[in-house]
């Protein structure tokens, strides 16, 4: 099997968990978060969505230079618009991945702000970061809903 195709397939594995997930988002509690330091339910669920479209950047980029780039949240406000957003992202992440070629993923991709250089690895090394990315946040995700009970369990 093609790295392209193990990547779609991951991708695809993934979003089923995810989808799942932020159903589970209670449109109620957006603004909730569970203490001062920690992202509302909105930011931790408006990133997760946003999170496929790394896919895109990654492979229609060479770097990401938070010096440069003016990143604008979308303003989520009820669940049905959060899914909207994660499937916008996640069509848009796979479309460009089953039109990539192999050897664009061996060349090199920076993530940077400015001079400061955080990571310089190949493209598939970084859409597999972008994926445990994800998987971080879900989780986080499920202890917010944990604290709410908001059944979450079936998910998996």
């Amino acid at each position: 099997m093609s790295t392209i195709q193990t990547l779609i397939n991951e991708l695809n594995m993934e979003a089923a968990t995810t989808r799942k997930m932020l159903e589970r988002v209670p449109n109620d509690r957006y603004d909730w978060q569970p203490h001062p330091k920690s992202m509302s339910i909105r930011r931790l669920a408006t990133h997760i969505a946003e999170l496929p479209s790394w896919v895109t950047i990654v492979l229609n980029t060479d770097e990401l230079d938070f010096a440069k780039y003016a990143h604008a949240p979308v303003e989520i406000n009820n669940t049905n618009q959060l899914l909207e957003y994660f499937e916008k992202n996640l069509a848009s992440g796979r479309a460009d991945l089953e039109k990539a070629k192999e050897a664009e993923l061996d060349k090199s991709w920076t993530l940077r702000n400015g001079e400061k250089i955080f990571d310089k690895s190949p493209k598939s090394q970084v859409l597999r970061m972008a994926y445990c990315q994800v998987v971080h946040h879900r989780a986080q995700l499920g202890v917010y809903l944990r604290v709410l009970n908001v059944p979450w369990t079936k998910c998996r």
